[in-house]
């Protein structure tokens, strides 16, 4: 069984930091006041369905502050935890390239000037990068090291359609091919348990993205969020929800099916809990991880051991 130097059976974002940087970093989650096309009325008003009120930056300090004390007011959220007072920069909340690029860009810019920010990674759409962004992204690259956090959640149109994504795959594609043809950094973002969705849908997700470009990927269940419109969706008509045991199993098996040099940026997620209806189980991440750790170690699962390789035609059908 193949263990990493942190003691993962898989390649976590921790040990892929230090070998960036030679210590620990931890990750600042700023709110720069974007919003998304599927809540400003070109693609829709209420946003993704499982998304907050909030656009699932829920932790993202906001409002009528500077650059400067935004961060400042990040830090102080993680300063305990953190010997080396050096962040990565979290653009987290809603689309952080929608809007023009001429007024985003110097905020970026004005985000990696200040010392203690070493990185910065931007959440974003695939619909939502531009040429002329990405060529900026470029070059902001060469500054410091940037990631691009892309929403996919699934391969599959059908489901995507339920929680009103707003894009196709090719859409995906497309954005991944001009990112890297930019040498951008890609995560990519995956709901485990989405609404409909069974096993081998999922893990026909995780064998697309196996042999994806891209640098990691992050995974968390689909949560019922109070303030997100599936919420109304699952008090009018409740579907099932997968359940601790069933969602270790399957990120185990997610991870197994990855390669070795895939990044694992998240395993498990957890919102908001004033708003969380449910599952509930997720509230407790430290659990979850824990949970997931064992069973992967008990089990001989370690992350490549069913890698299928890229000459395996993934079917989308």
């Amino acid at each position: 069984m193949k263990i990493w130097p942190d003691q993962k059976p898989y390649y976590s974002v921790n040990q892929y930091y230090r070998q960036i940087y030679g210590y620990k970093v931890y990750k600042i989650s700023l709110d720069i006041g974007c919003t998304c096309p599927t809540r400003d009325g070109i693609k829709g008003v209420d946003g993704c369905s499982f998304c907050s009120a909030r656009g699932s930056g829920d932790f993202a300090i906001a409002g009528p502050m500077s650059i400067r004390e935004k961060i400042d007011s990040a830090i102080q959220m993680v300063i305990s935890k953190s010997s080396s007072n050096k962040y990565i920069a979290y653009l987290q909340s809603f689309t952080n390239t929608y809007g023009p690029v001429n007024l985003l860009v110097p905020v970026y810019e004005e985000i990696l000037s200040d010392d203690r920010v070493v990185g910065l990674s931007i959440g974003t759409r695939p619909d939502c990068l531009s040429s002329k962004m990405i060529k900026e992204l470029g070059r902001l690259s060469k500054i410091k090291p940037l990631w691009v956090e892309l929403g996919l959640q699934t391969i599959h149109q059908k489901t995507a359609d339920l929680f009103n994504r707003g894009y196709e795959l090719s859409v995906y594609e497309n954005a991944v091919l001009r990112l890297n043809q930019a040498n951008i950094p890609i995560i990519v973002h995956l709901i485990v348990g989405l609404m409909g969705e069974t096993y081998d849908d999922f893990m026909a997700t995780i064998d697309y993205m196996a042999n994806q470009p891209i640098n990691g990927i992050k995974m968390s269940v689909l949560h019922i969020l109070k303030d997100s419109p599936v919420y109304k969706e699952y008090l009018e008509k409740p579907f099932q929800l997968l359940d601790e045991a069933t969602y270790i199993k399957w990120v185990a098996e997610a991870i197994s099916r990855m390669p070795q040099e895939m990044v694992i940026h998240r395993v498990t997620g957890d919102g908001n809990h004033k708003n969380l209806i449910a599952p509930k189980w997720s509230a407790c991440k430290r659990h979850v991880l824990n949970g997931l750790l064992h069973y992967m170690t008990e089990h001989g699962i370690f992350q490549g051991l069913n890698y299928k390789g890229p000459a395996n035609e993934i079917s989308l059908l």
